[in-house]
C-alpha cells in the first residue's frame, strides 16, 4: 500500500490513491458502494474533487458507475488477474536484476529490518501493516532499477487491479500462506547480497506465481 502524500497531491489525487489503497488493503470489496459522504468528511473536502477522483478510477476501470446507485468496486475476473501477475512478476525480475548493481549493504540491511516489520504484522494479524510491508519491500528494489519507464509501467499495472495480494475469510489461512510469501521475500534479499542474478529472477518472478486461485 502507498502511503498518502498529501503535500504534493491535488485534492482529486488525495481522493484517488485513498479509495486505491482502501481496496488495495481489502476494506472495500468487489461490488462494494462508495460511500462519497463519507470519503468527503474522512478527508475533509468537498464533493467536488471526490467526484473527479471517483470518475477518474471508472475511467481507469477500477470502479463502475451505475445510476441511481452510484459508484461501486469493479469486479475483475481471475484470469484477468492471473495475467496481470505474470506480467507484473516477468517486469520486477527485470527490476531486481537491473537494481542488483545499485544494491548496497546498507539497502540490503533496509529491507531486511522491512520483513521483520511484515513478520510483526503477521504476527498480529494485521492484513493492513501486511499489506504496506510488503508494497514497500517491492518497491525499494523496484525503485533501484535506474529505469524510470519500467517503475512507471509497475506502478500502473499494479494499481490497475489494485488488490496485490491474498484474501479470504479464514484467518488463519490466509496468514500461513502469507508467512510463505514473506519467506519469499527472505530469498529475494538472500540473492541480492550474494549477487546471484540467476536466483533473483527466478525468486522475483515466481513470487507472482499464482497458487491459490480462490483468494485473489
Amino acid at each position: 500500500m502507498s502511503t498518502i502524500n498529501y503535500q504534493y497531491q491535488s485534492l482529486k489525487e488525495i481522493v484517488y490513491q485513498y479509495i486505491a489503497d482502501r481496496i488495495q488493503n481489502g476494506l472495500l470489496a468487489p461490488s462494494e458502494k462508495i460511500n462519497e459522504a463519507e470519503i468527503c468528511k474522512t478527508l475533509g473536502i468537498s464533493r467536488t474533487p471526490a467526484r473527479e477522483a471517483l470518475f477518474q478510477l471508472t475511467s481507469d476501470n477500477l470502479l463502475e458507475y451505475m445510476p441511481r446507485k452510484g459508484f461501486i468496486v469493479k469486479e475483475i475476473d481471475t484470469k484477468k488477474k492471473t495475467d496481470v501477475f505474470e506480467i507484473i512478476g516477468t517486469l520486477e525480475s527485470l527490476a531486481a536484476s537491473l537494481a542488483l548493481a545499485y544494491m548496497t549493504e546498507q539497502d540490503i540491511l533496509e529491507m531486511e529490518t522491512i520483513v521483520a516489520t511484515i513478520e510483526d504484522a503477521i504476527r498480529a494479524k494485521d492484513f493492513s501493516a501486511y499489506q504496506k510491508g510488503q508494497s514497500t519491500f517491492h518497491d525499494y528494489y523496484i525503485n533501484k532499477c535506474n529505469n524510470s519507464t519500467l517503475v512507471k509501467l509497475l506502478h500502473d499495472l499494479k494499481y490497475s487491479f489494485i488488490r496485490q495480494t491474498y484474501l479470504c475469510e479464514d484467518k488463519e489461512r490466509l496468514f500461513r500462506i502469507l508467512s510463505d510469501s514473506n519467506d519469499d521475500h527472505k530469498r529475494i534479499i538472500e540473492a541480492f547480497r550474494t549477487k546471484d542474478a540467476d536466483k533473483l529472477r527466478k525468486y522475483t518472478k515466481s513470487h507472482w506465481d499464482t497458487i491459490y486461485l480462490d483468494m485473489i
